[in-house]
């Protein structure tokens, strides 16, 4: 009896050990499966020194980052630890941390962290929720963070992009990009995905974006984890290719793939940092494919960089975020548009006129950018008194506007009523700017100040797309009688 009782003990035991390893097994298997399930959590960084991802570590439900590794890739950096204080030196920069504590000091001046910073074996971990507030100070200039995606802009170097569908071939989606990028492209029924992982690529004036084609109607962006992603429906399989330049991404319907040629060819910006088909000293001027309704002419550029707007902002790269923003309104508008400088390149005057003329838009925009004053100053041309004389079918290079001023005079017009309908303070003006004599179609120019005293409202999005949407409506008010035009 004794020898039988403790056989079943044994066995009862051995059931009972193997029902507990199963359970341990289970519990073991869902704790790996959530952490599959759960990536981990990146902060992407981008920056004129070095486009970078760090991890991220979440402490009592908030998420940190090592500012030590965030702050070496952008200049001299080094750290010191104490028992209770953790100091950091940036380049001339310091700044007093009190662990466990919100409280910092950064070159003398007290400031607040939403939670306390915390230090881990010598390393300086600080909220990401603090970075907008507590990098600018360090860095010394702006910085844009979000949070809920994960990404952390120093400076101006965001990545803006266009997208339209192509005038010629609606099944033909044309994306163009401010800088190079190499996206990871995926596709599924009904999807293409381009994934950014490693450029400032940012969000267009809306996340959604929708196109007059049956074929193509409509593409998302979304942010997430560090990355941006453009998400594009469509009732065809879509075969992505790139240009040369790395700045054009053309999706096309896959039984006709684009080469890489047609894709430039298909493109109506210019490569980067070299002019205009049209303007190469080098080579014969090639014939323009289309006509384009508009032509947008940002300022300066290349080694003119017009004016010193503040310490860190200059002219020629305000009128070019302008002009992205420009060239968007207007093609959601349905009004074909050509970005005229669409990098940072040099153009003469002459250069410009030139281009405008033999693209035979309907009208010229040139954009410039002003410390002075407040809102929108519209210009049409001053003509000098005629020196030349108009021959036939030419016409007289310094007075070419001349009979296309009383067309501009009324785009500028309608431009106006648009402004003061979304509560611009605008103003219109005459002057002999060059290049509005030279261009032989309606052709004004459009100067844009801060609404107020703050320089740095120049390269706010939300301003941008203010003032541009509201010139896009006057274009647009008067697209008819601009089309009439010879």
């Amino acid at each position: 009896m004794n020898a039988g009782g403790a056989t079943d003990r044994k066995q009862s035991l051995s059931v009972l050990c193997g029902k507990w390893f199963a359970v341990g097994l289970l519990l073991l298997l869902a704790v790996l499966l959530l952490s599959a399930a759960a990536p981990e959590k990146h902060l992407s960084v981008y920056s004129t020194a070095a486009n970078y991802s760090l991890p991220l570590v979440e402490r009592d439900g908030h998420d940190y980052v090592g500012l030590l590794e965030l702050l070496e890739p952008l200049g001299t950096v080094s750290a010191k630890s104490e028992p209770s204080r953790w100091r950091l030196h940036y380049n001339n920069v310091l700044s007093e941390f009190v662990v466990g504590s919100v409280r910092v000091r950064i070159q003398g001046r007290d400031a607040v962290l939403p939670t306390r910073f915390l230090l881990e074996n010598g390393r300086g971990l600080i909220p990401v929720a603090s970075l907008a507030s507590i990098l600018p100070r360090i860095l010394g200039g702006p910085v844009t963070v979000r949070e809920e995606s994960g990404r952390l802009f120093v400076g101006s170097v965001a990545t803006h992009f266009t997208a339209s569908v192509s005038p010629d071939d609606s099944s033909r989606l044309v994306f163009h990009f401010t800088s190079p990028v190499n996206p990871t492209v995926a596709t599924e029924p009904g999807k293409t995905y381009l994934t950014f992982n490693r450029e400032p690529v940012t969000s267009p004036a809306s996340p959604t974006l929708t196109f007059a084609s049956k074929a193509i109607p409509s593409a998302t962006y979304s942010e997430n984890n560090g990355t941006a992603k453009i998400t594009v429906n469509s009732t065809i399989p879509l075969l992505a290719s790139f240009s040369n330049d790395g700045q054009t991404i053309t999706l096309a319907p896959t039984k006709s793939q684009p080469a890489s040629s047609a894709a430039v060819a298909s493109a109506p910006t210019p490569p980067p940092n070299n002019p205009p088909p049209q303007l190469l000293a080098a080579n014969p001027p090639l014939p323009v494919s289309r006509r384009y309704f508009a032509i947008i002419d940002a300022s300066h550029g290349g080694n003119d960089r017009g004016e010193a707007l503040s310490a860190t902002l200059a002219e020629k790269e305000v009128t070019l975020a302008f002009a992205h923003w420009l060239r968007q309104e207007l093609e959601s508008r349905g009004l074909s548009t050509l970005v005229l400088r669409d990098s940072d390149i040099s153009l003469s005057t002459d250069d410009r006129a030139a281009a405008a003329n033999t693209a035979h838009a309907a009208v010229y925009i040139a954009l410039h950018a002003a410390s002075s004053g407040h809102g929108v100053r519209l210009y049409t041309t001053l003509l000098p008194y005629a020196v030349d004389y108009d021959n036939g079918p030419f016409r007289a290079w310094t007075t070419a506007q001349q009979s296309s001023v009383p067309l501009s005079q009324a785009t500028v017009a309608s431009v106006a009523t648009a402004l003061k309908k979304d509560e611009i303070n605008v103003r219109s003006l005459t002057a002999p700017l060059r290049p509005l004599n030279n261009v032989i179609t309606a052709a004004i120019a459009v100067e844009i100040a801060p609404p107020a005293s703050d320089i740095s409202a120049l390269a706010s999005p939300a301003y941008q797309q203010l003032v541009t949407s509201a010139v896009a409506d006057g274009i647009s008010a008067i697209r008819a009688q601009l089309g009439a035009a010879p």
